[in-house]
């Protein structure tokens, strides 16, 4: 027995219908699970650091500028003479801001 055209446009109609509802409820809860995983929310956290703690801060490969600094002080700080060299993205020493992501090789005892 040969189906009606309109009633096969129909049923393929429900049927994509009913798998675009499938498709995003399963989208849906996929990230729930994921923002629901161990670890989910514990993201690096920002800290802000101020006067003595800067000191503090370890010499890192990749540096992010802190208030107060400039690219002596890290050179000083970290034993790394050749920051500017290995920076190209920085083309005025005299124009560093805190959040500047920087490049240094620090030495085995920073000073």
């Amino acid at each position: 027995m040969a189906r009606h055209p309109k009633a096969l446009k129909g049923w393929v109609s429900a049927a994509a219908d009913a798998a675009s509802w499938c498709l995003a409820l399963s989208l849906v809860a996929l990230l729930l699970v994921c923002s629901l995983s161990p670890g989910a929310g514990t993201g690096d956290a920002v800290v802000v650091m101020r006067g003595a703690s800067l000191s503090a801060r370890p010499c890192e490969e990749v540096y992010v500028v802190a208030e107060g600094e400039t690219l002596h002080s890290i050179s000083d700080r970290c034993g790394d003479p050749y920051i500017l060299e290995r920076n190209p993205h920085v083309h005025d020493p005299d124009d560093v801001f805190p959040g500047l992501v920087i490049r240094i090789t620090p030495s085995s005892k920073p000073r």
